[in-house]
């Protein structure tokens, strides 16, 4: 089921609008608890995973635009990706950092890095 992210799109709450050139949807990730003891089995260490999950962060690379006011002293807010296939992740989202770059001889980019706070909801 292969794919590419061409025409995905992102909108914010707050109405943050911007021209996408690359996304990096957020890892998610649970953190192992050891549960070794000194009469473990095999001489081997075992592990549970944590009940919480961290849903991690989306970056996001733009065109940037230096007339725009980026959102980075906002609340968290709703944010909902779409994907070309019409799938939608669904978050909480606050801007926590906003990286502008302007070469001598190329287009101008900014790096932005959104944390999600709370589940992703997938439909």
């Amino acid at each position: 089921m292969a794919d590419t992210g061409f025409g995905i799109t992102i909108a914010f709450e707050t109405g943050f609008l911007a021209e996408i050139i690359d996304v990096t949807p957020p890892e998610m990730t649970r953190e192992e608890i050891e549960t070794s003891h000194t009469a473990t089995t095999n001489n081997a260490k075992t592990f549970i995973m944590q009940d919480l999950v961290d849903y991690g962060e989306l970056q996001v690379e733009l065109n940037f635009d230096e007339t725009a006011t980026p959102p980075i002293t906002g609340a968290f807010s709703a944010c909902v990706i779409t994907f070309g296939s019409g799938t939608t992740w669904s978050f909480s989202g606050a801007l926590k950092s906003y990286a502008p770059v302007a070469p001598i001889d190329d287009r101008m980019t900014a790096t932005a890095t959104i944390k999600v706070s709370g589940k992703i909801t997938i439909a």
